[in-house]
């Protein structure tokens, strides 16, 4: 009978030291998760303190919509590249503009230490919305088929590229059609934020896209061509693959973009795409990656 309590206590005591052991386990176990879920909150938190991007509102449209820009990297090396300044007439160039954001997202590496780069992926936020129906970004199922000659021009009815300050003149021509260029040079608050943004960057260089005549095209202001316009521009069409050119002369240009930053004496091409409704992100690319590779120490 002793033999038979002394058993029963051993049993009870194992009992009871298993039943510690498994509520000091499962403490363990919730602390550890508890601590599992700590790190995994740091790690987003760092993840969203370290975007590779940055976006500022650098100013808004005649019907007030906000004009974005997308800041990378930290260099002084400055390089601009802007999209959409003929707003939905041009709207493969926005589209462009937003494939090289993302590209530049996820591949941060890209961009030499020296170096930032600006994306400003629509100028003409009105005329991209009088076509696609929509602000901010948008898709290729949203643009309509037919004509989209309208979205060419801001809210006031200024086709911008004639509103900027080189050899500004109120009679404007597009192709054989007169085009409004404002009141004055910068009459508009489309190509006042550019301004602006431009003054208070000490911008290197600029690429903007237009469409459609393939090709890459220096910039001047009743002047003699950058040397380093130049290169740029050899350096964009050699990777690209589109073709060099001078400056663009299908047509009397006034009030042109690339031509007021060449007035600033930053160089500035212009790269057109083959048509209004291809993006040529390969081709594209090649030549950004280039510039950057152009511009790094």
């Amino acid at each position: 009978m002793k033999y038979f309590i002394i058993v029963v206590v051993v049993i009870v005591l194992v009992l009871i030291g298993f039943f510690f052991f498994i509520q000091n386990d499962e403490e363990t176990i919730g602390v550890d998760q508890e601590n599992d879920d700590v790190e995994m909150v740091d790690e987003e938190g760092n993840d969203e303190e370290s975007e590779a991007r940055a976006t500022e509102v650098m100013g808004e449209s005649v019907e007030g919509r906000d004009i974005v820009a997308y800041n990378f990297g930290e260099g002084d090396t400055k390089l601009l590249f802007v999209g959409g300044i003929h707003g939905g007439y041009s709207w493969n160039t926005s589209l462009l503009a937003y494939e090289l954001i993302d590209h530049l997202e996820e591949n941060s590496d890209l961009i030499p230490e020296n170096v930032s780069v600006t994306v400003i992926p629509t100028l003409n936020p009105d005329g991209l919305y009088k076509i696609v129906g929509k602000e901010g970004r948008f898709s290729r199922a949203d643009v309509p088929s037919g004509d989209r000659t309208s979205g060419r021009f801001n809210a006031s009815g200024v086709d911008l590229n004639r509103n900027f300050d080189c050899s500004w003149q109120a009679n404007a021509t597009w192709r054989d059609i007169s085009v409004d260029a404002g009141s004055g040079a910068f009459s508009e608050p489309e190509s006042q934020a550019l301004r602006n943004y431009v003054e208070a960057n000490n911008i290197s260089a600029a690429v903007v896209w237009y469409s459609a005549a393939g090709g890459v095209f220096t910039s001047s202001c009743n002047g003699p061509v950058l040397s380093e316009t130049q290169s740029l521009v050899n350096v964009f069409a050699n990777a690209s693959g589109y073709p060099a050119s001078g400056s663009y002369d299908a047509y009397l240009l006034t009030g042109d973009a690339t031509d007021w930053l060449a007035k600033m004496g930053i160089p500035a091409i212009s790269v057109l795409l083959d048509t209004h409704s291809s993006i040529e992100w390969g081709k594209n690319r090649a030549g950004i990656e280039a510039v950057l590779n152009h511009y790094s120490n």
